[in-house]
């Protein structure tokens, strides 16, 4: 068993350790499962590192791919939860990366690799990131539409009401969604640099779907400036936009490399 399959398993241990710590305790200033949760993320990026990184450039394969989107998210709640009332999203953040961990621990990688470059390493990381921050927005939507809905109910279960107030979650979500879509913006200029052929480079569907994606956040954000779009609503467009996102990356890298037996190219 390699090391990096250690820290995977190990990640994933933590961050149900970390869910169950959140679940059983409301979340406090200082009482939000972030000791666990910075072990596991620490745990996560030891072994994204080892499953990365190589001689010849950077191996990423749909299921490095899944546990970065994993860890990022988990990353930027721990950082946002200290000093903003988001903590409740490792409810949804933590399962993901145990699961995402999980899978990297039992699927051998496959030989996905992106030579060292400066344009090409630019666009990966703007990409992760947008995606890990877009990750955390589908999450707030989420809960967003249950509060929402849960409310014009006049009742709520024990979960609803641990959340922060409607208008909290809302100006959060928002907020998610404009550093995810400036972020998204960059990476769509810096991918467009090395396109020569769509079709011989298997970019084409992963192209169309990330500038639908884009396209969905772009309106999104002009919706809630122009017409004040707010609650099920906003929620559902943040969730129609981060479908397109994943289908980009994951739906196409993994037709690629299970069915097709390709990879993108630059």
């Amino acid at each position: 068993m390699s090391w990096p399959v250690l820290f995977f398993a190990l990640s994933a241990l933590l961050y149900v350790a970390a869910t169950l710590r959140l679940w059983r305790q409301p979340p406090a200033i200082d009482g939000h499962a972030g000791g666990l949760t910075l072990l596991a993320v620490l745990a996560h990026a030891i072994a994204l590192v080892g499953r990365i990184i190589g001689p010849e450039g950077w191996s990423i394969d749909w299921t490095t791919a899944l546990n970065l989107f994993a860890w990022l998210a988990s990353a930027l709640l721990w950082g946002f939860a200290l000093r903003n009332p988001v903590k409740i999203l490792g409810l949804a953040a933590y399962p993901f990366g145990a699961l995402a961990s999980a899978v990297a621990a039992v699927v051998p990688p496959a030989a996905a690799t992106i030579e060292h470059g400066g344009l090409v390493g630019l666009h990966v990381l703007l990409s992760l990131l947008a995606a890990g921050l877009l990750t955390l927005a589908a999450m707030q939507a989420a809960l967003l539409a249950a509060q929402d809905r849960w409310l014009h109910r006049h009742e709520a279960p024990a979960l609803m009401k641990r959340l922060p107030p409607l208008l909290t979650m809302e100006r959060m979500l928002f907020v998610l969604i404009a550093a995810g879509f400036l972020l998204l913006s960059l990476a769509l200029l810096t991918g467009m640099s090395f396109i020569h052929d769509w079709l011989a480079q298997h970019l084409a569907h992963k192209t169309v779907l990330s500038v639908t994606a884009w396209l969905i956040f772009g309106g999104l954000l002009i919706g809630r400036w122009r017409l004040g779009l707010r609650g099920r609503q906003a929620a559902r467009w943040t969730l129609a936009g981060y479908g397109m996102l994943i289908l980009a990356y994951l739906g196409a890298k993994l037709v690629l490399e299970l069915v097709l037996g390709a990879r993108w190219s630059s």
